[in-house]
């Protein structure tokens, strides 16, 4: 592992998605949107999900000219397609027009169909809490979480963004996978030969463990919440493929390099209309005063709200060097030039 400037971090990958295809303005927001994921302390989603991006591209499961069009619309709400485009930059998108749509009726959504891996999705949770609005949004995946008393991998493990505004810049943006831990980090603690915290899943014989390279093989992650999880997993990948006319995760390929033609629901809601400002600030203040209240267990670990540790690594980060492989980053220089 050593660390690299956050500027020369999103130089190589700018000069990467140009050799890999993308162009002007595109080429510069996939290469933002991967340096800032990395340089947010989510190495799973960032400069380490490159390579995978790469491959997709070399495969054509991403088409690298596609970007997304609207097909249909209905006031606030309207449904888009994604012609296969680079997931990043439809769900970017997606989220600028969902917000734009939201300043116009209090609420704005949009629906996606047949787009792909959105890479990490609190950057878009990020962008329309900067940009002051409230957000949720969600994405299927190909089947990898069982359904709550079952061993085959039927459901995805949806992963589900909820931010919240803050006038400071201290965003709470939640990001979380249906999973106890997302398979990007399950290959992480894998690679570095690490126990999880707290069992992620079960092995081949139906045990409870921690070992993340036998879940890597049993393919059993555990669901958030145990049955809980597996019902919301299941009404998240319902909501995404009905409302956006494309696929289900039943429908999509059990094969992470071929993980293409997800569905996609991205909402914003501007509140500006009924709601003063200065009041939410008040309410959400106080909610969060009231967590940091909370006596922790380990006073080493204090309490924190989802979105803190985020700008804490973001500072670190752009202070120290951004984190790299150091096996990815000679991959991601063997592309740039």
């Amino acid at each position: 592992m050593l660390r690299v400037p956050y500027a020369e971090l999103y130089n190589a990958l700018h000069l990467a998605t140009l050799h890999l295809g993308l162009v002007g303005e595109r080429a510069e927001l996939c290469a933002r949107l991967f340096a800032e994921t990395t340089r947010d302390g989510v190495y799973t989603h960032g400069l380490n999900r490159f390579p995978r991006f790469a491959a997709m591209l070399a495969n054509g499961c991403i088409d690298v000219a596609a970007e997304p069009t609207c097909v249909a619309s209905a006031g606030a709400l309207e449904r888009w397609e994604g012609h296969l485009g680079p997931g990043n930059l439809n769900a970017y998108a997606a989220m600028v027009r969902a917000i734009e749509l939201a300043r116009e009726h209090g609420l704005g959504g949009i629906a996606m169909a047949d787009t792909n891996h959105w890479m990490r999705g609190g950057s878009y949770g990020w962008l329309a809490a900067e940009a002051g609005v409230f957000a949720m949004c969600w994405t299927n995946t190909l089947a990898n979480l069982p359904a709550w008393g079952t061993a085959t991998p039927t459901l995805g493990n949806n992963p589900l963004v909820i931010a919240i505004p803050r006038p400071d810049g201290a965003h709470v943006v939640l990001d979380m996978a249906m999973s106890q831990f997302s398979y990007g980090s399950i290959s992480a603690y894998a690679a570095r030969g690490e126990p999880l915290p707290v069992p992620g899943g079960f092995d081949a014989a139906g045990n409870p463990t921690t070992d993340a390279a036998i879940l890597e093989v049993s393919q059993r992650a555990l669901p958030i919440g145990y049955w809980k999880g597996s019902g919301l997993s299941l009404v998240l990948d319902m909501l995404a493929a009905m409302l956006s006319g494309g696929r289900a995760t039943h429908q999509l390929l059990r094969d992470s390099l071929h993980e293409s033609g997800l569905s996609q629901i991205f909402l914003a809601i501007d509140p500006s209309s009924f709601a003063d400002r200065a009041e939410l600030d008040r309410i959400a203040n106080g909610i969060l005063e009231s967590l940091e209240a909370a006596v922790p267990l380990d006073p080493a670990r204090p309490v924190r709200y989802p979105g803190q540790q985020t700008l804490r690594l973001r500072e670190e980060n752009l202070r120290l060097g951004v984190p790299v492989d150091s096996v990815v980053w000679e991959q991601l220089l063997a592309l740039s030039f």
